[in-house]
């Protein structure tokens, strides 16, 4: 706290106790707004004190007395403190001299800075949850035309559109999870495809790098996911013949980039025709996805190939520019 004479004509110090780390010293041979907080500080809370002596000197009887006035002021780029600064009449007895009563000047200085820093994440955080609320919201849309292009029916659609719901709502589950920094390729699998093979988990085999993809990379990645394992489940020989699905996630070096390569293989019955299971994908929006909309959103490429021997899927794209 600061206590100055407002009548005198440099606003002489009265009184100086308990200043912030920043400015406290042991002892000032004159102390003075410029000696303490410097000449750019000084000058702005100068300012204010002219502004309230001021009002104080046309106002009359008490009403000089409490009036106020704050601001907040920032030191280097964390520390923040707010001066609030009023006038006050009491005995000058303070000042170690008569109990005439004089006009003085109180500065209170309050630490902010965690407060304010508080309210910068905040800021930040909800910019976050903005742009990630749209770029959610495009990807359903997007969903929701390319779902209405393949379905025949109104039924069709919704039993479509509500999986791939599902499928992004999983995605986005592991990402919020990590505090938005994405998921883990194992546990993305995992929750892809537990859903439609809950007594028979071992027919999903992954192996390789457990790599955190980005909440981009996630949310496509696991749309893949959905497609290949709705198909396989609904189309493909998976229960019948009890040969697992093998998925393999390698991470590698690539022109100067981490590569990622995914790799899906479905084994089919082998008396069962290639041309079934290649039908069953290729006449809905699982193509599209695959081939398409999922290499273009991670800038990778993907191959998709259907053979007697199995159904095959291989991605791979940049981990350091699959997006946010």
């Amino acid at each position: 706290m600061i206590v100055q004479d407002a009548g005198s004509e440099a606003q002489d110090y009265v009184y100086v106790a308990n200043l912030p780390d920043v400015w406290a010293v042991d002892s000032f041979s004159e102390p003075s707004d410029v000696s303490i907080f410097g000449p750019e500080i000084a000058a702005k809370i100068g300012g204010l004190k002219r502004g309230l002596i001021e009002a104080g000197a046309k106002a009359s009887g008490d009403k000089s007395s409490g009036a106020k006035t704050h601001a907040e002021i920032a030191v280097g780029t964390d520390e923040v403190y707010e001066f609030r600064i009023q006038t006050v009449k009491f005995g000058a007895a303070i000042a170690g001299e008569s109990s005439s009563q004089g006009l003085y000047l109180v500065t209170t200085i309050i630490d902010r800075s965690e407060e304010r820093h508080r309210e910068r994440l905040l800021r930040a955080l909800l910019r976050e949850v903005s742009h990630r609320s749209k770029n959610l919201l495009a990807i359903i849309q997007s969903i929701a035309l390319q779902t209405a292009r393949y379905s025949g029916s109104l039924d069709l659609f919704l039993h479509k559109f509500r999986g791939r719901l599902y499928s992004l709502s999983q995605s986005q589950d592991l990402i919020t999870d990590s505090s938005w920094r994405g998921a883990y390729f194992n546990d993305l699998v995992q929750q892809q495809t537990e859903k439609y093979l809950p007594d028979n988990k071992h027919l999903v085999q992954v192996k390789g790098d457990n790599v955190l993809l980005t909440p981009n990379a996630s949310l496509h990645l696991g749309l893949a996911l959905h497609e290949l394992i709705v198909n396989a489940v609904s189309h493909g020989s998976i229960l019948k013949s009890g040969r697992p699905i093998e998925i393999e996630c390698l991470r590698s070096h690539v022109d100067g980039h981490d590569w990622l390569s995914v790799r899906w293989f479905e084994p089919l019955d082998p008396e069962r025709p290639g041309a079934a299971a290649e039908d069953a994908l290729k006449a809905h929006f699982g193509s599209t996805v695959l081939e398409r909309v999922v290499p273009a959103s991670v800038n990778g490429r993907a191959q998709y190939d259907i053979s007697d021997r199995g159904i095959s899927y291989q991605l791979g794209f940049p981990l350091d520019s699959g997006g946010d």
